[in-house]
């Protein structure tokens, strides 16, 4: 079977790297409760719904 490979528009695999990476730069020297507190904020801050908020 063959397949015709097509250029893709978005990489997803791409995208998460980038974000984890940018994460990791950001938290890499945080104390545990620093980064419990940067957890916090983002899902506070955060357009996505949470169930029970």
């Amino acid at each position: 079977m063959k397949t015709d490979k097509k250029e893709k528009n978005f990489d997803a695999v791409k995208m998460m790297r980038e974000i984890r990476d940018k994460i990791s730069a950001e938290t890499q020297n945080m104390t545990f409760e620093e980064l419990k507190k940067y957890i916090e904020d983002r899902i506070k801050n955060s357009k996505i719904k949470t169930i029970g908020r």
